[in-house]
């Protein structure tokens, strides 16, 4: 079931980002909560719901887990071992120590009955962790349906058994604010080719515009932390196990 560690001659490559690009207020503060979450919480045998070609697998490699990735279609490195929907998975109950899906749960449009599925396949005692977001633009269109709220995901768990351990906010307004930002001025780019949009273009790369935006928003949403409003929410949650006491 589990991957087996990889040889020594396959580097992994650890998830990062630069100031460089336009969606690294995002991504810095993504990457930095799942990494938390994973050293925390993350063991045994874990299952990666929507794993694509395993962007975070260094770092269950490095808690010893070992990692079974589903999805839809095989991966561009076919890195996928089981190729299902994420709202009915092929294993037996109780497979799994963890279970992982990130930037996935707003792509399924029962994502309930994926819920579901984590609960079924989660060991009592394990944990599940995802990441889903609360602010962003339509995107792997049109299969993108739903958009999270703290207190959203907050039901969404409860109610299907789990005990929730974090709700972690990836970044405050500022960040999201810096985000929208850049996000604006790449589609523009994308939308409009002519003189006027080239010379914006222009200054855009030789003013270093969005490495000046990414710094100053970071720094902002640091001095004035607010995350009343967020790009995404990582989500911990544990499987109870029969009859403990909370």
């Amino acid at each position: 079931m589990s991957e087996q560690q990889p040889p020594l001659t396959i580097r992994l490559t650890e998830p990062k980002t630069t100031l460089n690009r336009f969606d690294y207020l995002v991504h810095n503060f993504l990457f930095r909560d799942l990494r938390s979450a994973i050293q925390q919480y993350a063991s045994g045998e874990l299952l990666d719901i929507g794993c694509g070609n395993k962007p975070y697998r260094i770092w269950m490699v490095e808690k010893g887990c070992g990692i079974t990735g589903c999805d839809i279609e095989q991966s561009s490195e076919k890195l996928v071992d089981i190729i299902c929907p994420a709202t009915s998975i092929p294993l037996p109950d109780a497979s799994f120590d963890t279970v992982f899906s990130s930037q996935v749960l707003e792509h399924v449009a029962e994502h309930g009955k994926m819920l579901d599925e984590c609960f079924r396949l989660l060991r009592p005692g394990g944990y599940l962790i995802v990441s889903a977001p609360m602010s962003w633009e339509h995107h792997e269109s049109p299969h993108d349906f739903f958009r999270f709220t703290r207190y959203g995901l907050q039901h969404l768990l409860t109610t299907r058994g789990f005990d929730v351990k974090q709700i972690k906010a990836n970044g405050g307004k500022w960040a999201l604010q810096g985000q929208t930002i850049l996000c604006n001025i790449n589609s523009f780019f994308i939308r409009h080719t002519g003189i006027t949009a080239r010379f914006f273009r222009f200054l855009y790369f030789a003013l270093q515009i969005k490495v000046l935006v990414n710094v100053a928003y970071r720094w902002l949403d640091k001095m004035d932390y607010d995350d009343n409003a967020t790009l995404n929410f990582v989500v911990v949650a544990r499987k109870p196990i029969k009859n403990e006491v909370q």
